[in-house]
């Protein structure tokens, strides 16, 4: 039963696939312009795919994360000014860091004016940024 079943699915498979190619056919005989077009369109959108997806750095699996403890030492970075780092690259305010961390808004700002001037850096985002491309941070 299951064999005659396979056989005339695959018939009917055969036979739907021998339809669509007729109407392709008598398609692209009616309209040769437009199917030209859609096939080069089609190739424009599968070369774009691939080449954004060869162009797209790959994030780095999660557990790959190496902190450079030999900058971290080079700069001066006390512990809790990696602490102070880690929660502005969470993009934190001065006094939601200073509720994490149970410490005043203005020991969170001597903290940012400290880091920002170990990395040698003016504002809070390029300090992340410097962080990141050191390493000092994920």
């Amino acid at each position: 039963m299951v064999r005659t079943i396979t056989i005339y699915a695959g018939l009917l498979g055969l036979v739907a696939v021998g339809l669509n190619w007729l109407q392709y056919r008598n398609l692209v005989r009616t309209f040769p312009g437009e199917a030209f077009a859609a096939v080069i369109a089609l190739g424009g959108l599968i070369a774009g795919v691939w080449l954004a997806r060869a162009l797209t750095p790959r994030a780095a699996p999660v557990g790959s994360f190496q902190r450079n403890e030999q900058a971290i030492r080079s700069l001066g970075l006390s512990p809790r000014e990696m602490e102070i780092l880690e929660t502005l690259a969470v993009g934190d305010s001065n006094k939601e860091i200073a509720r994490r961390l149970r410490i005043s808004p203005n020991t969170v700002k001597t903290h940012v004016a400290r880091v920002c001037e170990k990395l040698g850096v003016q504002r809070r985002g390029q300090a992340v940024e410097k962080a990141r491309f050191l390493s000092l941070i994920p």
